[in-house]
């Protein structure tokens, strides 16, 4: 095991009903100027935006709407604008990933006379200037965001979806699991594998699996995503599914799996690539991807890795072969389960006019030749590609 140093001050307000007693004091701590950002409506229709700005009666509330998934740069540049203009105290983010992601940024960029998108692009520039505080009501379980630093932003001038880390983690954080019993079933199904793909991407670690703390944590939440994520697609108002993923989705990524470890990552970077391109949902371009993956990884230094995930994540039996072949299949059947598709094609990637062009990128930007669990090429890129296709 590593050496490592974990710091998590995320205060986190789980289960039903607590926004409305409790969010007013959440945000008064920090000041009276709130900019309250959100998407694109929904959370007018479930009634949640009339929840939330009751809760904030008496403020001075400032609003900015519109975030899209795959939160673009633009609505970044118009937070700056915002929070600079009103001398904003602190954010509310009121939904889901892309929300919560965006809003970080902003956060930073009140601080920052400069183009956010600089701060993107060198994270290390956040480090240097302050970052208002974070309070968001989350209404997706996927990306882990509400209780760590990371946000990715999207720049379709450029054609760029790239990650940046910022100082803080979001100071408070209701999860309120009912609030997504009305997440469609794409969206569920997409969530859910952006969960496992989380956990995925920490499992395979450089330095060995001997972590046992590590990897119980690991798979102990694979084990409840797979569980869960059909029973919540089936009854979306189940609260026990909901709240399992929604816990899922903030244990996958706070920090607490990579304890320990020398981790980074393939998939994700990859998939970065599709969405800048195409801009498909994440979570099902993960799945498209990483069975193809998980294939291109396997040998007989990496068997150990399969066995260890199939008997302790898919309950498997058998010599360490067939387990650790079958690990791949059993991850390959459970996310065509989830009912979204499973190739490029069925995301409307019907041409691989652009593969050379993302894998180049994938592997520059994020040193895929060099610090991947194993090393990816670009023409290893661009073939796990072509593999998606079909």
């Amino acid at each position: 095991m590593e050496n490592f140093t974990f710091k998590n001050t995320t205060d986190i307000r789980f289960g039903k009903d607590r926004l409305d007693t409790e969010l007013q004091a959440a945000i008064a701590q920090f000041g009276q100027k709130v900019l309250v950002t959100y998407g694109g409506g929904s959370i007018k229709k479930s009634g949640l935006y009339e929840r939330a700005i009751k809760a904030l009666a008496g403020l001075d509330v400032t609003e900015l709407s519109g975030i899209e998934p795959n939160p673009k740069i633009a609505s970044v540049r118009e937070g700056q604008k915002l929070v600079k203009d009103n001398d904003i105290d602190v954010i509310l983010a009121v939904g889901g990933g892309s929300v919560i992601d965006a809003s970080k940024v902003i956060a930073s960029a009140k601080f920052y006379d400069g183009d956010p998108w600089d701060l993107v692009l060198d994270s290390k520039k956040r480090f240097a200037i302050d970052q208002l505080p974070v309070v968001d009501i989350l209404t997706l379980a996927a990306t882990g965001t509400e209780m760590n630093t990371g946000s990715v932003i999207s720049n379709p001038e450029t054609k760029q979806k790239l990650g940046t880390g910022g100082p803080n983690t979001p100071a408070v954080s209701f999860l309120d699991p009912s609030l997504t019993f009305s997440v469609s079933k794409w969206q569920t199904a997409a969530g859910s594998i952006d969960i496992f793909s989380h956990l995925t991407e920490q499992y395979f670690d450089q330095k060995g699996y001997e972590n046992d703390v590590r990897n119980g944590l690991i798979e102990g939440i694979m084990r409840t995503v797979i569980k869960w994520a059909p029973v919540a697609l089936r009854e979306p108002d189940n609260y026990d599914a909901r709240a399992n993923l929604m816990w899922a989705s903030t244990m996958a990524l706070n920090g607490l799996p990579r304890t320990g470890n020398v981790n980074s990552w393939s998939v994700h970077p990859i998939e970065h690539e599709l969405s800048a391109y195409y801009d498909i949902t994440h979570g099902v371009g993960l799945g498209i991807l990483t069975p193809h993956w998980l294939g291109f990884i396997y040998s007989e230094e990496t068997k150990p890795y399969f066995v260890s995930l199939g008997r302790n994540v898919w309950d498997l039996t058998g010599d360490d072969d067939t387990v650790a072949t079958q690990t791949i299949a059993k991850t390959r059947e459970w996310l065509a389960s989830l009912d979204v598709p499973t190739t490029l094609p069925g995301v409307g990637i019907e041409t691989d006019q652009d593969f050379d062009a993302m894998a180049k990128s994938a592997v520059q930007v994020n040193h895929l030749d060099q610090n991947a669990f194993v090393k990816m090429t670009t023409t290893d890129v661009r073939n796990l590609l072509e593999a998606s296709m079909k």
